[in-house]
């Protein structure tokens, strides 16, 4: 049975040679009349719309507040600095529909409640970047309402499908976290929570490495298959790992290192199999970033980085 997993390059090796400066001012128009386009398909506010099921659900990667994410990055480039407050507007708009269905769900997204991108942890996230650059005080308030989902996520196994990877798990919640350190220039959990997370995603992989009698110290699972790969898989885990390095024992640190060892080791004709053991037997296909080689750039870059600086 063919692969349904990607789709076939129409287009022909690009011949030409590539500009020395790209006109970043050219692509201004495309971008704006993209954006106007997706908020023209948007469901309305409130009812069945963004305020109910339809819209909110499915966090940044699902849902509307994808949208607000994005409206919020494109109004930091100065490039679309005369739209800029109207954008903001938007994705206010956005994230406070998103919000109230955050709070309205309650026990029914329990699962998701942690999840950087299905699910509150991103929503909370995003509504705290969005109104600080309002300069409305009120970012404390969902600034608030992210941390203390990192009581959530501590727990050892606090999701039955799999409670490390990026979408819903451990390591998405990091990365929030990371996110909203850069944008606010601020760090929004304390050391010990930070060392609480980390922690328990280095026992969950230690047993489970341990239970699957593996050759190497750290892996994962989701809904049952060891990813390598950077949506749900062992590489944004390391990654995470490795961008709080300094919350870890030595020892712990030293597992990283072999783990990340042994997950660059698992390339193949330049690019990596979306899961442990398994072999790239046609042409490279999934060399998208959630399961091919893209997702596994940046683990390499850091490694390479920490090495020398290491060194």
């Amino acid at each position: 049975m063919a692969s349904q997993r990607c789709f076939a390059n129409r287009f022909d090796d690009y011949a030409g040679s590539l500009a020395a400066a790209p006109d970043k001012e050219a692509a201004v128009p495309l971008v704006t009349a993209t954006i106007e386009r997706i908020l023209g398909e948007l469901p309305p506010l409130g009812g069945g719309g963004a305020g109910g099921p339809r819209g909110c659900q499915g966090g940044l990667y699902g849902g509307v507040a994808g949208v607000a994410y994005m409206l919020y990055h494109v109004a930091q480039c100065p490039l679309f600095a005369p739209s800029r407050e109207a954008y903001l507007r938007a994705a206010r708009r956005l994230v406070d529909a998103c919000l109230l269905y955050q709070e309205a769900s309650g026990e029914a997204d329990a699962d998701t409640r942690a999840a950087f991108l299905l699910g509150g942890a991103g929503v909370y996230a995003v509504a705290a970047l969005v109104y600080r650059a309002l300069g409305l005080p009120d970012f404390a308030r969902p600034l608030g309402k992210f941390r203390e989902l990192s009581e959530v996520c501590a727990p050892l196994s606090f999701l039955e499908c799999g409670s490390d990877e990026l979408f819903v798990g451990r390591a998405g919640y990091l990365c929030a976290a990371l996110v909203l350190k850069q944008r606010l220039g601020m760090e929004v959990l304390t050391p010990a929570q930070i060392k609480s997370i980390c922690l328990a995603i280095l026992e969950s992989g230690k047993q489970y490495a341990v239970k699957k009698r593996k050759p190497f110290p750290l892996m994962y699972s989701y809904y049952g298959t060891e990813y390598l790969g950077a949506a749900h898989g062992l590489s944004s885990i390391l990654q995470m790992l490795l961008s709080y390095f300094e919350y870890l024992q030595p020892a712990d640190q030293e597992l990283v290192w072999q783990s990340v060892d042994f997950l660059m080791d698992q390339e193949q004709n330049s690019n990596w199999p979306p899961e442990l053991g398994e072999t790239i037997e046609r042409e490279n296909e999934l060399v998208h970033w959630c399961h091919g080689a893209p997702g596994s750039f940046p683990i390499d870059a850091m490694h390479g980085q920490m090495f020398f600086y290491v060194w």
